[in-house]
């Protein structure tokens, strides 16, 4: 496998400066960030940590440590850039912004240093169209908060080689994160084919007035919810045995969703300005499929990396 001592992270945003800090837990290693802009990188990784300082899983000392490794620069041809052993791309959700990106790095940095791509939805092989070496490019897909989420999706291309998902995945593993690999580059990869399954149904349930939108959350909360990171979907499988899941499956299959298009639901809500917590504020609340106010909004948001510190740590 490949020795990787210098990391690039182009791109400074919010899962950029969470993948610097993830990586620079690794012993003996350095990271760039580079971005166009100006980004205050130290700021953005320290209000990360703030509440694992607080709920003492790291100390202060352990911050600066992480902070001591990263540096930031604008300037595409500095060292940090051209000594990249590994790169991690971060930019917007944009392919001929990611493909020429890549293009470019490879007039830069060395014929055998990884790239990693860091989507959430689109191709690694299209992203690595414009590439020489398409063999280097892997895609790695970290979940938002992206340093408290272990998961993160190693898409390999068909042109990957075994070295380059090797050496990701084991860089990830010392990194503290669960690499899993998706041996085929297809939408959605793994956990979002499965994620947006479920916000199919759930959509179709409400369209179809079986039951209101807070009923069905309701439902997936207080039931299969409490017990998936337990027993997740295939265990369950085998835990009731295959030919009642080939029974259940016989019966209830033909009546779920199964549409290829976005339900006419949404499209509805949308031209009702009903956009969630980016709608709006109306008599006090934004609406989507249920309504908030703004405090109910900021719990939600503020909520969110407590309940993953509790259930990762404990704490």
């Amino acid at each position: 496998m490949k020795e990787v001592k210098k990391i690039l992270i182009c791109g400074g945003g919010m899962m950029g400066s969470a993948i610097a800090q993830v990586l620079a837990g690794l012993d003996d290693v350095t990271i760039t960030v580079y971005d166009k802009f100006p980004v205050d990188i130290e700021a953005k990784i320290r209000n990360n940590m703030k509440l694992l300082v607080e709920k003492e899983i790291v100390t202060p000392a352990d911050v600066d440590k992480v902070i001591s490794k990263i540096s930031f620069t604008q300037d595409i041809e500095s060292g940090g850039v051209k000594n990249a052993d590994l790169v991690v791309e971060c930019v917007l959700e944009d392919m001929q912004l990611k493909q020429d990106l890549f293009a470019q790095l490879e007039g830069i940095v060395s014929e055998d240093t990884i790239f990693c791509t860091n989507t959430s939805v689109m191709s690694p092989t299209e992203i690595s169209a414009k590439c020489k070496h398409k063999e280097r490019l892997v895609g790695t897909h970290f979940w938002n908060p992206g340093f408290l989420i272990p998961l993160v999706e190693v898409v390999r291309t068909e042109a990957t080689t075994d070295e380059v998902v090797e050496t990701v995945m084991d860089m990830l593993t010392r990194a503290g994160k669960k690499p899993v690999l998706c041996k085929k580059d297809v939408p959605g990869f793994i956990a979002n084919r499965m994620q947006h399954a479920l916000w199919r149904e759930a959509i179709s349930i409400v369209e179809r007035g079986i039951a209101d939108a807070k009923t069905v959350d309701d439902a997936c909360k207080y039931s299969f919810g409490l017990r998936l990171p337990y027993l997740p979907p295939l265990v369950n499988s085998d835990m009731v045995g295959t030919q009642l899941t080939y029974n259940i499956h016989d019966y209830v299959l033909k009546d779920l969703e199964d549409s290829h298009e976005p339900s006419p639901l949404l499209k509805e809500m949308i031209d009702e300005g009903k956009m969630g917590f980016r709608a709006e504020t109306k008599d006090g609340k934004k609406t989507g499929f249920m309504s908030y106010t703004e405090d109910e909004i900021a719990e939600i948001n503020g909520g969110l990396n407590e309940y993953l510190i509790k259930m990762l740590y404990g704490k």
